[in-house]
């Protein structure tokens, strides 16, 4: 294991989450395939629901377990490694909302894609070191986290700015290789550093879809004169462009 050990914010300042229906999974979103969310290419999945939500979070549409749709893990599971396989991904990301809030469900998916030989990183405003201290009593914690080869972990502090590795937002944050598939990369990165990626998909309609990392400030600019944010419903920005996909890499 390979855990590059930032400042962390003091523990038991998260409560366990409760535990949830292991047949039915609430997501909001899933790419076949993107280069922005973890090393290399790779799927990526959006889970409904947060508990942390934590001030300046990225994804807030996320937060209520109101929104999104409920299906089987394990159909979705069949059908998402076809997908990504189909797509050259090499492995699929969990993020949110909070992956561990679902936990069980999470763990069929998870595992669905190590079963297949592809891997898994996982998102979570949880801190490690809680997460193994609730799955020493916790099944469906225990069985997400032995399913996950790259863990992103902590509450995102805005205030705390992360300059130097990707994927993650602020310096409090945990990137940690829980089996050897990213100990090099994570060992990379502490030396090297990184760069963080943020990709925008626009529809036809000039709808916008935005994933991997950048801050308020940077999506202004790329956002500013683009359409309306279909993943935040909130912002009715009129339509301007028709091309169909950006990619912008950012410093």
């Amino acid at each position: 294991m390979t855990d590059l050990l930032p400042p962390r914010v003091p523990a038991g300042s998260l409560t366990l989450p409760e535990p949830r229906n292991a047949d039915v999974l609430r997501w909001s979103r899933f790419l076949a395939a993107t280069d922005a969310e973890g090393p290399g290419t790779r799927a990526a999945v959006w889970v409904q629901g947060c508990s942390v939500k934590c001030p300046g979070c990225f994804n807030p549409h996320l937060w209520s377990v109101n929104g999104g749709q409920d299906d089987d893990p394990s159909e979705l599971a069949e059908r998402w490694v076809t997908e990504a396989r189909a797509a050259g991904s090499e492995g699929i990301t969990l993020l949110g909302g909070e992956p561990f809030d679902q936990a069980a469900a999470m763990a069929v998916i998870a595992q669905a894609f190590r079963d297949a030989d592809l891997t898994v990183m996982t998102f979570t405003g949880y801190r490690l070191d809680q997460l193994r201290i609730w799955g020493a009593e916790r099944v469906d914690i225990r069985k997400l986290l032995e399913a996950t080869d790259l863990l992103a972990d902590g509450p995102y502090l805005s205030d705390q700015p992360e300059r130097f590795r990707p994927w993650i937002g602020s310096t409090n944050q945990g990137l940690t290789a829980l089996t050897p598939a990213y100990a090099e990369t994570i060992e990379s990165i502490s030396l090297l550093g990184g760069r963080d990626r943020l990709e925008i998909r626009i529809g036809r309609d000039g709808t916008v879809a935005v994933n991997g990392w950048a801050d308020d400030e940077a999506l202004e600019i790329l956002l500013g004169d683009l359409g309306a944010r279909v993943d935040r419903p909130s912002q009715t920005r009129a339509p301007r462009v028709t091309n169909n996909s950006v990619l912008k890499e950012i410093a």
